[in-house]
């Protein structure tokens, strides 16, 4: 029978073992940490299924696109066979914007939809939480002009990481949650149902 603090030891894990898979390429192992059938990945640049979700994460890992993560602390509501985690994180994303290298580090929260399924932890839906980020040039002789009006197209969490992406080719997403804002708390309120029984967790899309 498992106990509260091995759920939540598993849960920890589950989530450090997303990071070191998907950031190493180890794509077997990083399709065991989905849900097999309800695995959803909402993300900056893609919005979809996880079986998506590595299929494109494998192609740009293989065609040099350079998106890493690093991992902070950790928390985790679990009820049954339901969990919400949440966990500190930064994504850290290197490109080229107008001929210059630059690194865009985005701190945040992983808010992940969590579910015991044949008696294991899977995620069934993550959510990333932007706070705050920011872009520096990697060569500190060089200088770049941002373009302002592309600047403010994204929410202040993930303005610069938005403009990174934009520029490298990536549709990215409008209105994902902040800090603060309707839009995170309409997420706690999905988190909250979730653990509480729903049928879905929330609405991705």
């Amino acid at each position: 029978m498992p106990t509260i603090e091995t759920d939540h030891f598993e849960i920890r894990q589950l989530v450090e073992n997303w990071v070191l898979w998907r950031d190493a390429g180890d794509w077997e192992r990083f399709a065991t940490v989905w849900h097999p059938v309800d695995g959803w990945m909402t993300a900056t640049w893609f919005q979809g299924p996880a079986t998506d979700f590595i299929a494109v994460s494998r192609e740009g890992f293989d065609n040099g696109v350079s998106i890493l993560h690093f991992l902070g602390g950790h928390t985790a509501d679990v009820l049954g066979d339901r969990a919400i985690a949440q966990t500190k994180m930064t994504i850290n994303q290197r490109a080229m914007v107008d001929g210059v290298e630059v690194d865009v580090v985005c701190t945040g929260r992983f808010y992940d939809f969590c579910a015991r399924h044949e008696g294991a932890w899977k995620i069934v839906r993550r959510q990333p939480i932007y706070e705050k980020d920011r872009l520096d040039v990697v060569d500190p002789s060089a200088s770049l002009d941002l373009d302002p009006q592309l600047l403010r197209r994204f929410p202040v969490g993930y303005r610069h990481l938005g403009y990174l992406q934009t520029k490298a080719g990536f549709t990215v997403k409008a209105g994902l949650p902040g800090l603060t804002g309707d839009v995170v708390q309409r997420l706690y309120g999905e988190g909250a149902k979730w653990l509480a029984g729903a049928g879905t967790p929330g609405d991705p899309h």
